[in-house]
């Protein structure tokens, strides 16, 4: 899609491209829709200007009838205002959901069904990312489509690698083990990372070939305890041990944060997300980080989806003109338009578009093509705070990574009984 430089062209172009999708039948009155998001999460002006200032008239401009008034809440508030107004029976009529929360919500009750509330449900489905789709099923059922989308990738800093001696960021867990001697002796931790949760250690668990439940989402026993994941959190346990990982993955609060350990060549590697560019921008603009895929191990190279997701909640009473702008959120319009304000796109229609954009998006799309979904169970936070509790542990040396594994494994399945029970 082109976009016109004059502001008077941009918006024919804007209304053109929003016109092209079905309209709502006249109303017989105007109906406002309410929708809760995070775009202006910690100041970030960019993304909610584009929602209110682009695509909400766009969309506006196309459905005669419907309005739409956002709400930007912020995000570490944002899960606390929807369970409680979930509870009180007040909720608006859409939720731009962190997509770890769309089963918790589902469980409830609270949540529209799309694959059954929508007819081109599966005709929008298809077109996403399957890795960023799964993160709305539920028991059989799709409650909300992506949004938008992202994913942990390698981030390295040349400086580290210059002074250690190296050419390139390592492509396997060999080069990664290789690499961390040579990077102590020049005083830079080989990784670094800020927790065990799900987040940060299945990366490493899926690309070691390694899973932490069973497809059917039943038991962990059998799979988190594997052979392959105690040899994968070895492999981390041993680099920590000897000095080569900072303590900051286990929690210490006082250890150098990525954001700041990879522009300063504290850190040589670490794992993160797109939106470190724009940080990087201002807080570090001589910093020019390497982007590559997540060091691949026996299952190749895997890495977590993240992202959010656009639910309808079950006490709408505007499901129609709600699910309307569901559709316009996987337009061309509203994915390109996000995409220049740091938000990657779900559509892998729009990636070229979107690696025009910003060349680097390049890895993060080639990394979500293998990309997996955490767990899908309405307790996947309750999952994270068992995994950080216990891998703690192993680290630490207090126990085995084995019986680590296993008592989190033990955990884990009487969270997945209770889920199905």
């Amino acid at each position: 899609m082109k976009f016109p430089t004059t502001r008077r062209g941009a918006l024919l172009s804007m209304v053109a491209s929003a016109a092209v999708m079905l309209a709502l039948p006249a109303l017989a009155q105007d109906v406002t829709i309410t929708f809760w998001g995070s775009y202006g999460n910690g100041g970030n002006s960019t993304q909610q200007d584009a929602l209110n200032n682009t695509l909400i008239p766009a969309f506006e401009a196309a459905h005669p009838g419907i309005k739409v008034q956002y709400v930007d809440v912020p995000y570490d508030s944002l899960l606390q205002k929807l369970t409680t107004s979930a509870a009180g029976g007040e909720l608006p009529d859409l939720v731009r959901a962190d997509l770890g929360w769309v089963p918790q919500f589902a469980k409830l009750g609270v949540l529209v069904p799309l694959s059954d509330a929508m007819a081109d449900f599966n005709d929008l489905a298809g077109k996403t990312y399957p890795g960023v789709l799964a993160t709305n099923l539920y028991k059989g059922k799709y409650y909300g489509l992506p949004l938008d989308t992202n994913t942990r990738v390698l981030v390295t800093s040349q400086e580290a690698l210059d002074a250690a001696g190296l050419s390139a960021p390592p492509a396997t867990f060999d080069e990664l083990k290789a690499s961390a001697g040579k990077l102590k002796e020049a005083g830079i931790s080989v990784f670094a990372d800020g927790g065990l949760g799900a987040w940060n250690i299945m990366p490493w668990i899926w690309s070691g070939g390694g899973d932490i439940t069973d497809p059917e989402l039943t038991k962990s026993t059998g799979y988190l305890d594997s052979a392959q994941n105690v040899a994968t959190i070895q492999m981390l346990v041993d680099l920590y041990n000897a000095g080569q990982i900072p303590n900051l993955i286990i929690g210490n609060q006082g250890a150098t944060g990525t954001s700041d350990g990879l522009p300063s060549a504290e850190y040589a590697n670490i794992f993160d997300g797109p939106w470190m560019a724009g940080i990087w921008k201002d807080q570090y603009p001589d910093f020019t980080p390497i982007y590559a895929s997540v060091p691949a191990g026996p299952g190749g190279s895997v890495s977590v989806v993240g992202g959010e997701d656009i639910v309808v909640t079950a006490s709408s009473p505007n499901q129609e003109a709600a699910l309307e702008f569901v559709r316009f959120t996987q337009s061309e319009l509203f994915q390109v338009e996000m995409v220049k304000t740091g938000q990657m796109t779900v559509l892998p229609a729009y990636a070229e578009q979107q690696n025009a954009i910003a060349p680097f998006y390049a890895t993060f799309a080639e990394q979500l093509k293998t990309a997996k979904n955490r767990l899908a169970i309405s307790s996947a936070s309750k999952v994270d705070g068992i995994l950080n509790t216990e891998l703690t542990a192993a680290f630490k040396g207090e126990v085995s990574v084995q019986d680590a594994l296993t008592k989190a494994a033990g955990q884990i399945d009487a969270l997945l009984a209770e889920e199905n029970s």
